[in-house]
């Protein structure tokens, strides 16, 4: 029998970086805070709300208890939620998010105030389609100053970049506000 592997016989690049619970604290406390951050920039302003990546259904269920006087609409590949998380049925877009959204555009165009995108994983290749396909066509449906927030770096045309709010921890989370400069 081995052992217990002692923490200096570890290689130093073992040592030095996050485990994957770490990485996964820091993603959902920077979700929380640009979250929090999206609904106070886009009160009062019109529009509708996209989630990207239903997931469990999480992150959905804390999109309309805080914004209870928005659409949400979803979009995922498939349903794999919390039975108390499942959206209704007209606000459910399943199939690929280059098809969905897509196809989003010609309904939704122009409409969306705050999208969320939740849809990375832990394989490289993945994301970088995912989020090629995410900024193809996520622009089409957003509106003038609209705010994405995504867990993938995206290149959205027509978008820029925005600062994480203060105490976001490290760069686990992308912001984007949709137009040129502007008080956001």
């Amino acid at each position: 029998m081995q052992p217990p592997a002692i923490l200096d016989e570890q290689p130093a690049e073992a040592r030095n970086r996050d485990s994957r619970l770490e990485r996964l604290l820091f993603r959902l406390e920077a979700q929380r805070i640009c979250l929090e951050w999206a609904f106070r920039e886009i009160g009062g302003r019109p529009g509708i709300v996209f989630e990207m990546g239903l997931g469990h259904g999480r992150t959905y269920d804390h999109l309309r208890i805080h914004l209870t006087e928005r659409e949400i609409y979803v979009l995922d590949r498939e349903l794999d939620c919390f039975a108390d998380c499942t959206p209704p049925e007209n606000y459910l877009l399943l199939g690929d998010i280059e098809e969905t959204l897509a196809a989003a555009a010609t309904r939704f165009g122009g409409q969306v105030i705050l999208a969320h995108a939740d849809m990375g994983s832990y394989t490289q290749a993945h994301n970088i389609e995912t989020s090629a396909k995410v900024s193809r066509c996520l622009p089409a449906v957003l509106s003038p100053n609209a705010i994405v927030l995504s867990d993938l770096p995206l290149d959205l045309a027509g978008a820029r970049s925005l600062p994480r709010p203060p105490g976001t921890p490290r760069d686990t989370y992308f912001l984007y506000v949709n137009g040129p400069h502007t008080s956001i």
